[in-house]
């Protein structure tokens, strides 16, 4: 810390060692468990790190780490509404889509979009590889990624097409992608729980788990293993909400869906239960257009928006576009 931010009787933590009462054991100790920047220490909970230190030090540890992140407990709704004005939106490259999701994919929340297989789920993921690396004019955030794959969905090559849409240079926008494939459901969670150091050093304005569920479905069969899968699915999604908020990130998600029978209103309905519909902010449900290569969005969650709206959008060889755009 600078003897200028002493005097102003501001704390600035730059890393974990930083610390006070954060020794190099500690710090060992911390980093082991998945903390290591201040931010990821400002949004943990007591619980997480008392496994592994004692309550006071662990207490001591999370305050003088949210000083640093989180400056105020309480305040005023237009107060709130300040600090609000922090989150940015991230371009989906098409201008239907990002109207529906009232000027693109926010930071700081979960955006979830679900449907069957071939609905465009993993191509809007790449396409947001290469959007978040735009300058902010250009609706991106001047930022990289982090895309962590359970189903072998990932194709750089498939980054090098949409690159050459914004004129980007391909590898310049390859190595500001951080990618790993998880290969079990405790992988994932330890891939994002060791995460924050890989955003801190990227600048990862964007965290990528495609698909979510998959992993916990193949693993935790049958009711007797549904509560055990659905407490670690809840820590999960937990994690990564607050890295996007620590980190100024979106994070956006695909999710599997799963059969409904007997229902008036729709034949299928997105995997995770209920631990997933609270805590994804904006769940948006995908699916295919009688019109060949033509995909349907609905807002089907929005705490701000109107739920219910659908728009067309269309997968070329450019990534997504508008079918408007198409047709010219």
């Amino acid at each position: 810390m600078s003897n200028s931010e002493k005097a102003k009787g501001e704390v600035r933590y730059r890393t974990v060692e930083d610390i006070p009462g954060v020794g190099p054991a500690t710090a060992e100790k911390l980093k082991k468990m998945g903390y290591s920047t201040v931010e990821s220490l400002a949004t943990a909970s007591l619980k997480e790190l008392t496994q592994f230190l004692g309550e006071k030090t662990a207490y001591a540890i999370i305050t003088e780490a949210r000083k640093h992140v989180i400056s105020v407990p309480f305040m005023r709704a237009d107060e709130y509404m300040r600090i609000r004005r922090s989150v940015e939106k991230l371009t989906t490259g098409s201008v239907k889509l990002d109207e529906l999701l009232g000027g693109g994919v926010e930071t700081q929340a979960i955006t979830e979009v679900y449907g069957e297989f071939g609905s465009g789920k993993s191509q809007i993921c790449h396409q947001l590889c290469v959007t978040v690396q735009l300058p902010r004019e250009k609706g991106g955030l001047d930022g990289g990624a982090l895309y962590i794959d359970t189903e072998n969905s990932f194709r750089p090559e498939r980054i090098v097409q949409i690159a050459k849409r914004y004129s980007l240079d391909p590898e310049k926008v390859l190595k500001r992608i951080v990618y790993a494939e998880a290969l079990t459901a405790d992988h994932q969670m330890y891939l994002l729980d060791n995460a924050d150091t890989q955003l801190k050093e990227h600048n990862v304005r964007l965290i990528i788990i495609d698909s979510l569920v998959a992993h916990f479905r193949s693993e935790y069969v049958g009711r007797e293993m549904l509560a055990e899968r659905q407490q670690k699915l809840e820590k999960h999604l937990h994690r990564l909400v607050r890295l996007a908020r620590a980190f100024n990130a979106v994070a956006f998600i695909t999710n599997q869906v799963m059969a409904k029978p007997n229902s008036f209103f729709s034949d299928i309905e997105p995997a995770g239960g209920h631990i997933l519909a609270h805590t994804s902010h904006t769940r948006v449900f995908l699916r295919k257009s009688p019109q060949p290569g033509i995909k349907i969005a609905r807002l089907v969650v929005s705490p701000t928006l109107p739920e219910g709206k659908e728009c067309l959008f269309k997968i070329t060889e450019n990534g997504i576009e508008d079918v408007e755009t198409e047709k010219k």
